[in-house]
């Protein structure tokens, strides 16, 4: 069956990159369909460590350095909007965020990351020893080994479940429709546009395409001739139970949040496998170093421990791009969902209706990787 009419926009994703998308085009009045594995999908949302970051993001690559800075300046329009539309708080807290190092070793190679931050134009990042630290977060029972720290102050964090919630239902509102239950087999120009056939044969009519498909952005993008190689690589969490108030403010690898669980991350698995399952060896490894920056945490109940999938490009930076023989159609691929959501709602959806991409994505064009070794993906 085929649905009723001409969508202006077909998202081919619906994780936190393709419902940012579709939120956006759709509250600017278009008329929106985004296409969804639903459950089965390998989603990196489900995931996502909840942080909205720059301190780390672009060594190397300015243009995902600037991308990423304006996301953050647009998060708290997006926090109060999206926190509405899910009926509840997204829990965007923008107190600063830090990166632990637990030995002269790692504060001096974070010293020497941080001024390179610095000479690519970030602002605000700085070096904090143990006594700063300490005085930023009195009565926090950091462990005697935390030398020091990095320190974002425009860095913080959110629950990434409820902004999934907020977009998807934002979308809707604003009309748009949501299609989760089958893959996209196939993507072919109409007169006036695209067809989109999915596996239970169902197909849908757009005048643009957008491919956002996380993991499973590889094959995709070669249906709209474009060449965007993506892998999986695996990360594993665990969250504790419940706790009082222990760690003000969120770091890069242990985050306290809005519930007061404690959040500890996260390995960076690069096998090439889509497997999901949890290792004793990389918990066991996570939950050492959590211990060693908050020793407390040896009293608290482990709840749960998962593992979800990242989208990783050859040099790990986004990928966008507009295809030159599917006019209309686009890929938007990265690792970063919730810290880019809010470009991603705004300039980029306004990009995908007007038709040429903002400056900092078109710097981010997957044509870079013309000679890499590509990996593979399906």
């Amino acid at each position: 069956m085929s649905s009723s009419g001409l969508f202006d926009v077909a998202v081919l994703g619906g994780g936190m990159v393709g419902s940012a998308i579709g939120f956006g085009c759709a509250e600017r009045g278009a008329r929106v369909v985004v296409l969804d594995e639903g459950d089965v999908a390998l989603r990196a949302a489900r995931g996502n460590f909840g942080l909205v970051w720059s301190q780390s993001k672009g060594d190397g690559m300015p243009a995902y350095a600037a991308w990423t800075r304006q996301s953050v300046a647009l998060w708290p329009a997006l926090a109060e909007r999206a926190s509405a539309l899910a009926g509840r708080d997204v829990q965007y807290r923008a107190v600063g965020g830090l990166t632990f190092c637990l030995d002269e070793a790692e504060f001096a190679a974070r010293q020497l990351f941080v001024q390179r931050m610095h000479n690519q134009g970030q602002e605000g990042l700085q070096m904090l020893d143990r006594a700063q630290l300490q005085a930023l977060m009195p009565g926090c029972p950091l462990g005697p080994e935390v030398r020091g720290a990095s320190y974002q102050p425009a860095d913080g964090h959110v629950d990434p479940l409820t902004l999934l919630r907020g977009l998807q239902a934002g979308m809707r509102a604003a009309g748009g429709v949501h299609l989760p239950g089958a893959a996209v087999q196939a993507v072919e120009p109409i007169a006036g546009g695209y067809r989109v056939t999915r596996e239970d044969g169902s197909q849908v009519e757009a005048q643009r395409i957008v491919v956002a498909a996380g993991v499973k952005t590889t094959p995709l993008a070669r249906m709209i001739g474009l060449d965007v190689p993506v892998r999986p690589v695996r990360g594993q969490n665990i969250v504790t139970e419940r706790l009082a108030p222990i760690l003000p403010l969120p770091a890069s690898a242990i985050r306290q949040t809005g519930d007061g669980t404690v959040q500890i991350g996260v390995t960076s698995e690069d096998d090439g496998s889509f497997a999901t399952a949890t290792t004793t060896a990389a918990l066991a490894t996570m939950a050492a170093r959590a211990l060693r920056v908050l020793p407390v945490l040896a009293q608290a109940r482990m709840v749960r421990g998962w593992a979800a999938l990242r989208p990783m490009t050859p040099d790990g930076f986004p990928a966008y791009a507009e295809s030159t023989t599917h006019p209309g159609c686009f890929v938007a691929t990265c690792h970063s969902g919730v810290t880019l959501a809010a470009v991603h709602a705004g300039p980029l959806a306004e990009a995908v209706l007007a038709g040429v991409l903002p400056e900092h994505a078109r710097d981010l064009h997957p044509d870079r990787f013309v000679g890499m070794t590509h990996v593979s993906s399906h």
